[in-house]
């Protein structure tokens, strides 16, 4: 099996970082959305990381034992693997808070900053913060899309009013292309 080329150090804390503030906006909405496991440190998620990682490796070579979907879910859902940028992921979690009351936490930037601990909040700075806050909220609208019938239907008439025409060289090389086309 070939070896995928490692990831910079930076990248992975990156996603324990992105792990950690998906987790501390699930308990601070609580009730069905708070996390099922306690939050796991930097170790217990490289371990739990480095196992769904396994798990994936063997589903994919198909050479798994029963039960591999189930664990990897499993693993899948603690470690909220990719939660932030997978708009549907984030999009069903925002239809949960919105059938549970909804958060301030969602819509104002300074509920949101409480997520930072005041340690967290000094080396970032206020420039920092303001990146940080950007960033999430950037990740909730656009998974805001998909919770709205009226912003997804705004956003596909954007793309619907700027057509692509046939370019790609290998049409114009098949003959599926003429110079009346493009």
């Amino acid at each position: 099996m070939p070896s995928s080329t490692p990831r910079p150090v930076n990248e992975l804390l990156l996603e324990y970082q992105h792990y950690l503030m998906a987790y501390r906006l699930r308990q601070l909405l609580g009730e069905a959305l708070r996390p099922a496991t306690l939050q796991l440190t930097l170790g217990q998620y490289g371990l739990a990381r480095n196992e769904r990682q396994s798990l994936a490796r063997q589903m994919i070579s198909r050479s798994c034992p029963p039960g591999t979907l189930a664990r990897l879910d499993t693993l899948t859902d603690t470690l909220m693997f990719g939660f932030w940028h997978n708009p549907a992921q984030v999009a069903d979690f925002i239809r949960a808070a919105i059938r549970q009351g909804g958060h301030p936490a969602l819509e104002q930037p300074d509920i949101f900053i409480t997520l930072l601990s005041s340690a967290e909040r000094g080396r970032l700075g206020p420039v920092g913060v303001q990146r940080v806050v950007r960033h999430y909220y950037a990740c909730l609208a656009l998974a805001a899309l998909y919770t709205s019938p009226h912003g997804f239907d705004e956003a596909w008439s954007k793309i619907e009013a700027e057509p692509v025409p046939l370019f790609a060289d290998e049409l114009k090389a098949a003959g599926r292309l003429t110079q009346e086309e493009f």
